[in-house]
């Protein structure tokens, strides 16, 4: 009987140190859950940072890849920009006026000038001027004039350059072999040539260095069903004004007749819209 009191003793100081052990656990354990928590979000916060370094790495390394790329792009293009901005920038505008040189009176003997040309060599004079041609560019041409408007045409595409008008081209006629058709169909800008007026015997105004031809398709010859150049048939609507056309008021026009000079697009017979003369003494 004492043995088995015993050992039911025993058994319940063990149930008892199996209950206070177990419960001691489960406090340890609940002490220790918002550390292990803690512990949990920043393993995950590690995770999330290293995964950031990882992409900045990316990036860092994209970047590197594109900066590698653009040294590879071809640069003609920015240095074809940049070499046309230093040249518009240090561009400087010529108009000068002189006695015909040798070369000239050389090229222009026996095709635009001959002999029996109502002025000499000596009343023309050379003319070099800057204008704006249809792609918005700087340019220089030539022309021949009597010596008596040098200057006063000077003035004139002075101005126009001032204003941005478009010329297609300026050549002396002379490259056309002295063709006033060729000359228009090249939309060429020129003013002496001796030759007299189409079916007549009448010397032009062209032929005493008194007449300038501007940009003849865009302003072309009309009389009845005859157009010259032919190109011209597309600028026969003069309100639907476009790039090199001349039009009462605009810049071109104001340039010559504030100066005197009658324009061939005021004409009743015809119209001759790219043509300007001067009378003048001789």
């Amino acid at each position: 009987m004492k043995l088995i009191l015993k050992v039911g003793k025993t058994l319940i100081v063990v149930t008892l140190l199996i209950l206070l052990i177990k419960f001691s656990i489960d406090t340890i354990l609940l002490e220790n859950e918002p550390l292990i928590s803690q512990v949990h979000d920043s393993e995950m916060t590690d995770n999330e940072s290293t995964g950031l370094k990882d992409e900045n790495i990316e990036l860092e390394n994209r970047k590197e890849e594109d900066k590698n790329e653009d040294a590879n792009i071809d640069t003609n293009y920015i240095d074809n920009e940049l070499n046309h901005i230093s040249s518009t920038i240090n561009f400087t505008p010529i108009f000068t006026n002189e006695d015909l040189p040798q070369e000239i009176i050389s090229k222009i003997k026996g095709v635009s000038w001959r002999k029996e040309a109502p002025v000499g060599l000596e009343d023309l004079s050379y003319l070099r001027v800057t204008y704006w041609d249809f792609h918005e560019q700087e340019q220089t041409g030539e022309l021949i004039i009597h010596r008596k408007l040098a200057e006063e045409v000077i003035e004139i595409f002075e101005e126009l350059y001032e204003a941005r008008f478009p010329i297609a081209k300026m050549r002396l006629i002379d490259e056309y072999d002295a063709d006033d058709d060729l000359s228009m169909e090249d939309n060429n800008t020129y003013a002496f040539s001796f030759r007299v007026i189409e079916g007549t015997q009448r010397i032009s105004k062209h032929g005493y260095g008194l007449a300038i031809d501007i940009n003849p398709i865009q302003n072309p010859y009309i009389k009845g069903d005859t157009i010259v150049p032919l190109q011209g048939g597309d600028y026969v609507n003069r309100l639907d004004v476009r790039k090199g056309m001349i039009t009462k008021g605009d810049a071109c026009y104001h340039a010559f007749m504030s100066r005197g000079w009658t324009w061939g697009g005021e004409w009743n017979s015809l119209k001759d819209y790219h043509h300007f003369q001067k009378e003048i003494d001789l």
